[in-house]
């Protein structure tokens, strides 16, 4: 339990935000009666995906749909994944979401099936309730009495100096009472940059300290205060109490916890390994006592598995049996293939899934995007990269997005802004456009070089007749 602890305290940490392919999206962009709007929350058009995304959303939410498939199909650059993202973000970081692209399970040091196991569990989480020891209070006095210089030898580097004390003073409405300090607790106080005037709450079993904000009545101590100040009333009641705390992490963070000699630091290291079926069937028991205990509740969550026609046969039955289980859950899955092979068999059949398995499936077809809706996703991506653009670059960005492809023209924004920066520009021009469309090509213009120089690569293949075999090979 205090491993878990740990891992639920370590996701507090402040991300570093980048800029990836979907970082603009914030939701599916439905109102309260879950219809599309044309534009919102960074997702543009597909206004038919989207509102059948919608009805899946609000069935997750209302634990109406459990071990249940949705498959995203479309042509290549259709929005599929933005489909999924938009679905992730909807759902809020209590639910939670895991994704994978297809071929990454075969590329794993694991078997398939384990691969795929480790992936279902990543979307099944736990949320384990258990009671502390919480004192909360607003912070009347700190004082700390640090030792006479030269007593005592110096504590080395990430040591707590010796013979630090000092003495908190907590007060309600009700009460006041002053704590002892020890010098970890001194130390912690020190990097949560605790003052007179802050309500906290310290963990007694942890010692972990939590500023909540500064005490409402002390507001006018400062002429200024910084824009993310928050002000909370002074604690009523007793100084110290018992919460009930939650702590939420997934099936498989608890399977590595325990499998593995280094126990919580292996889901940092990337290395989980083979975990044996011995060690979840424990897991699953433990997890089912505290569900009858009333300690914990399963949360299951989403899996989205990209690129879906390159598992293969075994696989497909892998994922048949593991949705009949009490805990799967909701599986999304997309694919840009039309009829073609099932991986592992010669049969044929719509985007290389096996027919039983498609029975399964709530499809969802995403359709290419329109010339206005290119327009709309590019002023959504400049504003993302805060790239500034001239409205004749816009236009002319579109117009390649639309005779190319939109992962093309949003792949030439930042270059087109870099080659603006060169010239000391301010706001990408049509000049900058023109420079970067020709520096860098697109399929189309890359395939028609290529059958231009293809006898000059080395292993070229070339069509009975065009040419003898010592043409070959090109040194």
């Amino acid at each position: 339990m205090a491993e878990l602890k740990r891992l639920s305290e370590s996701r507090d940490l402040t991300r570093i935000e980048r800029i990836g392919a979907h970082s603009h999206i914030r939701g599916l962009g439905l109102d309260s009666s879950l219809e599309a709007r044309d534009a919102s929350e960074g997702m543009v058009g597909q206004l038919h995906a989207r509102r059948g995304a919608g009805l899946i959303l609000q069935l997750i939410r209302q634990g109406k749909i459990a071990g249940r498939a949705v498959l995203l199909a479309g042509q290549p650059g259709t929005g599929k994944t933005a489909l999924a993202m938009g679905i992730a973000k909807s759902l809020g970081a209590e639910t939670p979401f895991a994704s994978v692209a297809a071929s990454e399970l075969f590329s794993l040091d694991l078997s398939k099936t384990e691969a795929l196991t480790q992936a279902f569990r990543r979307a099944i989480g736990v949320r384990i309730k258990e009671e502390a020891e919480i004192i909360e209070g607003e912070v009347v006095e700190i004082s700390i009495d640090r030792p006479l210089s030269g007593a005592g030898a110096a504590a080395p580097s990430g040591a707590t100096a010796p013979g630090k004390t000092g003495r908190l003073t907590l007060k309600t409405t009700d009460m006041e009472t002053a704590y002892e300090l020890g010098g970890k607790m001194i130390e912690a106080l020190g990097r949560e940059k605790v003052q007179s005037g802050d309500v906290i709450a310290l963990d007694k079993a942890s010692g972990k300290v939590t500023k909540l904000g500064r005490s409402i009545g002390r507001s006018r101590d400062y002429d200024a205060v910084g824009a993310h100040t928050k002000f909370v009333k002074c604690p009523e009641g007793e100084l110290q109490k018992r919460k009930e705390v939650v702590h939420c992490v997934t099936l498989h963070e608890i399977d590595v916890i325990n499998s593995r000699t280094q126990g919580f630091l292996a889901l940092f290291t990337g290395d989980t390994g083979e975990i044996r079926a011995e060690v979840r069937e424990q897991i699953d028991t433990k997890v089912a006592e505290w569900r009858e205990e009333g300690k914990a509740e399963i949360v299951p969550g989403v899996l989205f598995i990209d690129e879906v026609h390159m598992l293969d046969i075994e696989c497909f039955s892998f994922l048949n049996r593991a949705l009949e289980n009490d805990m799967a859950p909701i599986l999304v899955i997309a694919t840009n293939r039309g009829i073609t092979s099932i991986r592992g068999t010669n049969y044929r059949s719509p985007h290389g899934i096996p027919p039983d398995f498609l029975d399964r499936l709530l499809i969802i077809t995403t359709q290419p995007y329109t010339e206005d809706d290119i327009r709309k996703i590019l002023d959504i991506r400049c504003d993302e990269e805060d790239v500034e653009m001239s409205a004749d670059a816009k236009a002319l960005l579109t117009k390649i997005g639309v005779e190319t492809s939109l992962r093309y023209a949003i792949n030439l924004i930042t270059s087109a802004a870099l080659a603006c920066q060169k010239r000391k520009g301010k706001v990408v021009e049509m000049d900058d456009i023109s420079r970067v469309y020709g520096l860098f090509l697109d399929v189309k213009r890359s395939t028609q070089y290529l059958m231009e120089y293809q006898s000059q690569y080395m292993f070229h293949e070339v069509a009975a007749g065009e040419a003898d075999g010592d043409d070959a090979m090109q040194s």
